[in-house]
């Protein structure tokens, strides 16, 4: 089988009742980038990528399809079924850029399923739940309305709760946290405070010492390595990475030389579903619980992200956000990935199990043959 084909798409994804607030901003809507993969056998694959804007991580739109520009012409002829060789081949081909890479990545191994008739999830190792956990992200906002909002999913079915903090005074975080415990803590419920870099260790030490009676984790508090470092043995509650493992040998090194307790994993960031899955098995073979998520997109990268956590052991996997409760609508005519319950059911067709209806697309941006 050979790459006859690359076809590029930008599409907007608008934020349902946005914007979503982090500690770095606000986000009204989502620039993404849609691959189509097409085979001389007929088969097609689709692959996703799409950055939270310019500053959440070093990614960015605009980026990334320059990325794939730079790529794809080397790519036609090469076989999307031998994954690890295409890796190699892009790495010829460019240094770095690993999140154009992903959606390369996730297009072949989407043709790869369909090829051999199976899903994405037993291509990375077989599936261990039909039923894959996923958690809700709490926009950052005023304690109250917070806590409504998390105790409306904590019913829903959600196992855990993410909590976005910083960017404002430390005193309405630590009242959220509080607010949100006093709604939430009988269901048994876990919770993450996520900070995506924006606290300083001072605040971090506040918040961990303010809410030393409440269980929940810290992902990602600040914007180095040194100063989580600096806080992780003065803190009361275990620090997981996210922003920072900005690569495979990043993420890798950090479970190996225990620089943390958990990793918010972005299989973008990595490079996609191949690197993901070797994270994964470092991650088991450490005992060390993560994520298997993204940063936004459709109903392709929710697809790849749920086949990657259904192959996660189940007392590691801390589930799978996908952004379909924040937007609107799907690119599956059918109804594509949904969380129902807290939960989202793995789909059934080979291959991430999606077929997107291109006229939701416009013309393509670029077109590599």
């Amino acid at each position: 089988m050979k790459i006859t084909e690359i076809v590029v798409y930008a599409h907007d994804l608008p934020v349902a009742n946005g914007p979503y607030r982090m500690s770095h901003g606000e986000i009204f809507s989502l620039d993404t980038t849609l691959v189509r993969i097409t085979t001389d056998t007929g088969l097609v694959g689709w692959g996703e990528a799409c950055p939270v804007g310019p500053v959440y991580e070093q990614h960015h739109a605009a980026g990334n399809r320059a990325a794939l520009a730079e790529m794809a012409q080397g790519l036609i002829g090469q076989d999307p079924t031998n994954i690890v060789l295409l890796h190699r081949r892009m790495d010829q081909l460019l240094y770095g850029h690993r999140y154009a890479k992903a959606a390369i990545d996730i297009a072949a191994h989407d043709v790869t399923g369909k090829h051999y008739g199976v899903r994405v999830a037993e291509l990375l190792g077989g599936a261990v739940t039909e039923r894959v956990p996923s958690y809700y992200a709490l926009a950052v906002d005023d304690p109250d309305i917070v806590a409504d909002r998390a105790a409306a999913k904590a019913a829903e079915g959600y196992p855990r709760l993410q909590l976005k903090v910083g960017g404002r005074p430390i005193d309405m975080d630590i009242e959220t946290i509080r607010k949100v415990w006093e709604g939430v803590g009988r269901s048994g419920i876990r919770l993450a405070v996520d900070a995506n870099r924006g606290l300083t260790t001072r605040d971090v030490l506040r918040l961990s010492r303010e809410c030393q009676n409440i269980p929940f984790i810290i992902e990602q508090p600040c914007n180095t390595l040194e100063e989580v470092r600096s806080v992780r043995e003065r803190v009361n509650h275990a620090i997981y990475l996210d922003e920072l493992t900005t690569d495979l040998a990043t993420a890798v090194g950090v479970v190996a030389r225990g620089a943390c307790d958990g990793l918010g994993l972005k299989l973008t960031r990595v490079g996609g579903l191949h690197p993901m899955s070797v994270v994964r098995d470092v991650c088991e073979a450490f005992s060390t619980p993560h994520t298997s998520d993204d940063s936004w997109g459709g109903d392709i990268m929710a697809a790849a992200c749920a086949h990657m956590g259904a192959t996660v052991s189940p007392e590691l996997n801390e589930g799978v956000w996908v952004a379909q409760p924040y937007i609107d609508g799907h690119y599956d005519s059918r109804g594509g990935i949904t969380v129902e319950g807290g939960h989202i059911r793995l789909p059934d067709g080979p291959g991430l199990g999606i077929e997107p209806d291109e006229s939701r697309f416009g013309d393509p941006v670029a077109v590599f043959d």
